[in-house]
């Protein structure tokens, strides 16, 4: 398990994905859900995520080689938002800010 500081397994990645889906579907009660991820991850603090200036968003997109349009699409944003955090218009939060750390970190190919 990984409760222990180890690194969860596929296994354990695939079983509390299919977990996920699910709770999502109701399949699975909350309590249930919060007992298992509980469990096998532990309650570790989260990853602490970096904000990332418009220059650095610009950056990672033109290390990917991609335009606006496609970085947009591959992280699930608009071509406008993109364009904003670039520009420094506003500043990227949630989800967005976590994939574009994932990206800073790993490359664009992690969430490929």
């Amino acid at each position: 398990m990984a409760t222990d500081g180890k690194k969860a397994s596929r296994l354990t990645r695939a079983l509390l994905e299919t977990a996920a889906d699910m709770r999502e579907t109701g399949i699975l009660n909350a309590a249930a859900y919060e007992k298992i991820t509980l469990r096998h991850l532990g309650e570790a603090e989260p990853v602490a995520v970096e904000p990332l200036t418009g220059a650095e968003i610009r950056a990672l997109r033109e290390r990917a080689r991609m335009s606006q349009a496609v970085f947009a699409k591959y992280l699930n944003l608009t071509v406008g938002y993109v364009s904003q955090l670039e520009r420094g218009a506003k500043r990227p939060t949630g989800a967005a800010l976590a994939l574009l750390n994932v990206i800073r970190r790993k490359g664009m190919e992690a969430i490929l």
